[in-house]
């Protein structure tokens, strides 16, 4: 950690960068419509976190959690899969059983 006092730029390079990209996310997904900014900064908050980071070495999601963020279509694709090996036990199972 690097301490800094608050409001010196030489020491807050990486926050003002990532303010930036912060802001960047807000105008595209808000567009002209500035009044909505509140609404998408959960997103864009999530897109930024989720995100690798080559200084870090991996996604600040990572790096707080200590565990890979996932989201909700891999885990459903990860289920699918489970589900289909499961019944394809199940079926391979009952057939031993016949026999």
């Amino acid at each position: 950690h690097r301490l800094s006092t608050a409001y010196y730029p030489q020491t807050s390079g990486e926050v003002e960068v990532s303010n930036r990209g912060l802001k960047r996310i807000l105008e595209r997904k808000v567009g002209e419509n500035h009044a909505s900014w509140s609404e998408k900064l959960d997103d864009a908050l999530w897109a930024i976190r989720t995100v690798y980071r080559i200084p870090i070495g991996c996604t600040p999601y990572n790096l707080v959690y200590e565990k890979s963020c996932h989201l909700p279509i891999e885990l459903e694709h990860k289920a699918y899969w489970s589900l289909k090996y499961v019944n394809f036990d199940l079926k391979t199972t009952g057939d031993h059983r016949k026999l």
